[in-house]
């Protein structure tokens, strides 16, 4: 049985609040092999897999460590909503700082456009993949920041230990921002095949604004915000 396993269960049980003796007793089998279980000392059979699976409702590729969804399912292009389809729920409502979040949101969601247009043109699918990967370390560290804010918030979501989630998302966003700049100045690195010679984008602000007329003003004033709190003040003429 793999670590997820042994991690999964346990943090199934804490998050109900049983006790080890009551999962224990309600799944059939003794405190003490319950423990070796959840420490990882011994495997158990695939009936006791999927009777702690129908036990916390959840699948048993979930308890394997096989998908985050706890449903078992899995997510495609076709099912991924846009990110505005909520609609109306999409509007942040509150306190007085829901203004400044929709507009930072906006922002950044517009600056990803022009970030994965550009990509698309570009059509490389591991420089694609790998700018992907630090975009999405940042969303995940700052929501893991959000999440683990509160000390009584389950942490079986994560896989990383909370005290390694940061060093550990930052050690892999640097190590995926240096391979798509190996791709970009037409370097292979690691297996990945870069970009063709003479194939970098050619950009300036007149071009951006040209060919992502909605897009440019939000990626500007992002630049512009991004380097103020770099210390640097700058305005696009």
């Amino acid at each position: 049985m793999n670590k997820s396993f042994a991690r999964i269960i346990t943090l199934l049980r804490k998050e109900r609040g049983y006790s080890q003796k009551k999962a224990a007793g309600d799944l059939g089998v003794s405190q003490a092999l319950l423990s070796h279980y959840e420490k990882g000392i011994r495997e158990c059979g695939l009936d006791f897999v999927v009777k702690a699976a129908d036990y916390y409702g959840v699948s048993c590729d979930y308890l394997l460590g096989r998908t985050p969804q706890r449903s078992g399912a899995t997510i495609t292009v076709e099912n991924i909503p846009e990110p505005d389809a909520a609609g109306k729920e999409n509007i942040l409502h509150g306190k007085g700082g829901s203004v400044l979040a929709v507009l930072n949101k906006k922002l950044i969601s517009n600056s990803m456009n022009i970030v994965y247009g550009i990509l698309q043109k570009l059509g490389n699918k591991s420089l694609t993949a790998e700018i992907s990967a630090y975009l999405s370390l940042a969303v995940y560290k700052v929501f893991r920041a959000l999440y683990s804010a509160n000390v009584r918030n389950p942490q079986g979501l994560f896989a990383v230990p909370l005290r390694q989630g940061a060093a550990r998302s930052s050690a892999a966003q640097e190590i995926a921002l240096g391979n798509a700049e190996c791709l970009l100045a037409g370097e292979k690195t690691e297996g990945m095949e870069p970009i063709g010679k003479g194939a970098a984008p050619v950009l300036s602000p007149e071009k951006i604004s040209d060919e992502y007329p909605l897009f440019a003003s939000s990626l500007f004033n992002l630049i512009q915000n991004s380097e103020n709190r770099m210390g640097i003040t700058k305005h696009l003429k």
